[in-house]
């Protein structure tokens, strides 16, 4: 087979197997056909065949594992770093079913440590929450938030087992300040449990805090699986 015809064979594979991950006609997980089945299937050399899934998993479409085949990756979210919204823009944007699951949700006095998260000088009471989002039925990030009851009284009676905090105070509560601490970390094993990955493996932690007219509103620590998300920050030079 000549240079000029493989040439043309590594473009058509490499375009239909594009075609298929992008449209979603094979999502994430999905095995790919073995180099020797797609080098029958399109009549080119397995040469030809591992060139085109070498490409893809440089252009992060797909992982190869050994002994096992190669396989559509998951895809990586980005989150704006100087935006907030909630996770579910994060996980549609994925093109994936957005899922949610509320694990603790508890009205607490303020501790020490909350006080100085939240910068709250007369204590108070706090909403505490804990809860696991999923994409495509899997763990994508782990959120635990405080709200500060002073400022937001009515976050007590909300029913965040169906509704997510941040959703609710995205839509609700005004804010004019926010600050966010970004930052690589290690899961612990309760992290590691919750988002189902290995102890100690990377994690991204993104720490917000708000703060409305009448003072602080929230603190929430955003815990992502590393390999997995990724941030993005726009900006223009200073005029």
């Amino acid at each position: 087979m000549n240079m000029e015809k493989e040439k043309t064979l590594h473009s058509r594979i490499l375009g239909d197997l594009e075609r298929r991950i992008l449209s979603g006609e094979w999502p994430p997980g999905y095995r790919l056909p073995f180099e020797v089945d797609l080098a029958a299937q399109y009549g080119c050399s397995r040469m030809t065949a591992n060139k085109v899934l070498t490409q893809l998993a440089r252009g992060g479409l797909i992982e190869r594992r050994k002994k096992s085949g190669s396989f559509v990756a998951q895809p990586v979210a980005q989150s704006a770093v100087l935006d907030i919204h909630d996770i579910e823009t994060e996980v549609r944007s994925l093109n994936l079913p957005y899922g949610y699951r509320l694990d603790a949700c508890t009205r607490r006095s303020a501790t020490r440590q909350d006080c100085a998260l939240m910068e709250l000088t007369g204590g108070g009471a706090v909403l505490e929450c804990l809860a696991v989002h999923l994409a495509g039925g899997r763990p994508f990030c782990l959120e635990h938030r405080l709200i500060n009851l002073a400022t937001v009284p009515e976050a007590e009676g909300e029913d965040f087992g169906r509704t997510p905090p941040g959703a609710f105070l995205i839509s609700r509560v005004p804010w004019n300040a926010a600050e966010h601490r970004i930052q690589a970390v290690t899961a612990s094993p309760e992290v590691a449990a919750k988002l189902e990955i290995a102890r100690n493996a990377a994690c991204l932690v993104i720490e917000r805090r708000t703060w409305g007219a009448d003072g602080p509103v929230t603190f929430v620590r955003f815990t992502y699986p590393g390999d997995r998300h990724a941030l993005v920050a726009r900006f223009q030079p200073g005029g």
